[in-house]
Formats: structure tokens, C-alpha cells, sequence
């Protein structure tokens, strides 16, 4: 069902004046909290724990909330999310579209399982939703994904695949010309070298991290920036992962 109206930016700052937001925030103390939280939480698998309509997300809440802001303020026409797990960040993003009464998102998997792609086909989301299963770098799956691309659509990419600094850094360039400019491309799990030392985190991934290939990217394209705005609550799964394309 689309809502007959959103507020307007105008009546967004009415409301907002009535927000008591606290300036002066201890920066250094949140940033060190945050730090202490993520190890903490990774420890505890606690992303495990959030759902979405009922369906597992294993996200950072505070990163999904970001998103939401995100997808609201580009009313994107394509999501393509690489990596779907059990699909429910692939249900969140189709739910927020249905709301702003447009678009589809694309979930690529090297392996959609039965029981997830069961669940995820007869979902009320499912006419949102396309199922793409396929290595993300896979010149035949990149293919299918630029004919669902319709001439003036806008378009958002969220990497969350294979972590490998390696695969990430292929998938950057892969994705890079399919996002349009003014939108981003949203990199998940860069968080990973401050889990360095914690049991349970895959040698390979920790030494060849999804950050090493975010910044080795931003070298080598001057029309990607760091949006700083979505790293507001200090404590993400997706620092520096917020990539705007700039030109």
C-alpha cells in the first residue's frame, strides 16, 4: 500500500525543533564504547539476533536504520544486494520500497538455499524481490543484472558477500559503473580488522580485509567518497562502508 503523502522537507524541520539533540557529545568516549560494543556483540553473535517481518538479518540494527534514511532520500528504482543468507535484509529493503510505492531489489547468491528461496518465493514481498544465484563477479550473473536496469533508473549496490578483501575489491569494480551518480555503493563487514585477535574469525578474512579493499579502491576511483553522515552512531558493522558516487 502506498502512503498518500510523506512530509515534506519543510514539515521534517518543523518536527525536528521539537527533537532535543544533545551538540556537545563526547566524541572520544563513544568512538571507545563503540570499539568495545562491536568486539563484544561479534563475540556474541548479537546481529544473529535481529529479524526483520520474522525473517533472521543478521545486521547491525543501527546500520539498517541508516539504510532505511538512505533508501528513503534516493527512492532508488534497483537495490542489488549481493549475499542474501537467510533474506532478510532482502525483505527490509523490498518492504521499503513497497512503502515508497516503487522500485525492486536484486539478491545474488552463490548458493540460495531451498529452504531460504522457498520462504523468500511465496514472501508478500516477492514482487519486489528478484533471486539471482551465481557468483556476484560472475560476467553471466552481472549480465542478467544490467538487463533489469531500465534507461533513467536510479541505483543502489550493497556488497555482502564473500568477505575476502580479494572478492570485495573485484565486486567494487564489477558494481562501480552500475551505480548512479548521486547514489552509493554500500560496502558491509569493513568492520573487520577490529575484530583482529577475537576467536572464531577466519584467518584469510583477517588478513585480507573488506576495509583493505574499500581503501585500496578509493586510490584507484576519485568518483567514490566516504559519507561520514551514515558512521552518526559510531557503533556499525560498515565503517568507511558508506561509498557515494560523486561523478
Amino acid at each position: 500500500m502506498k502512503l498518500r503523502r510523506f512530509p515534506t522537507e519543510k514539515e521534517v524541520d518543523h518536527i525536528l525543533q521539537f527533537v532535543t539533540r544533545k551538540k556537545d557529545k563526547d566524541v572520544e568516549r563513544l568512538a571507545k564504547d563503540a570499539h568495545t560494543w562491536t568486539r563484544t556483540a561479534w563475540e556474541n553473535r548479537m546481529d544473529y539476533e535481529v529479524r526483520w517481518l520474522g525473517v533472521p538479518i543478521i545486521q547491525n540494527p543501527y546500520d539498517m536504520l541508516l539504510m532505511q534514511e538512505l533508501i528513503f532520500a534516493l527512492r532508488p528504482d534497483l537495490i542489488i544486494e549481493t549475499g542474501i543468507a537467510h533474506g532478510g535484509s532482502l525483505v527490509y529493503y523490498a518492504s521499503l520500497l513497497e512503502l515508497l510505492g516503487r522500485g525492486k531489489v536484486v539478491g545474488v547468491d552463490v548458493d540460495i538455499r531451498a529452504h531460504n528461496r522457498k520462504h523468500l518465493e511465496s514472501h508478500p514481498m516477492k514482487k519486489r524481490m528478484t533471486l539471482l544465484e551465481g557468483s556476484s563477479a560472475d560476467p553471466a550473473v552481472l549480465a542478467r543484472i544490467r538487463k533489469l536496469i531500465k534507461p533513467g533508473d536510479k541505483v543502489l549496490v550493497c556488497l555482502d558477500s564473500d568477505h575476502r578483501g580479494s572478492h570485495v575489491h573485484e565486486e567494487l569494480h564489477c558494481y562501480k559503473g552500475l551505480v548512479t551518480k548521486g547514489s552509493y555503493l554500500v560496502v558491509f563487514d569493513t568492520f573487520i580488522p577490529y575484530l583482529k585477535g577475537l576467536k572464531g574469525l577466519k584467518p584469510e578474512v583477517s588478513r585480507d580485509t573488506p576495509m583493505d579493499a574499500v581503501d585500496r579502491f578509493l586510490q584507484e576511483n576519485k568518483n567514490f567518497k566516504v559519507d561520514e553522515y551514515f558512521h552518526k552512531f559510531f557503533v556499525s558493522s560498515c565503517p568507511r562502508g558508506f561509498l557515494q558516487k560523486i561523478r
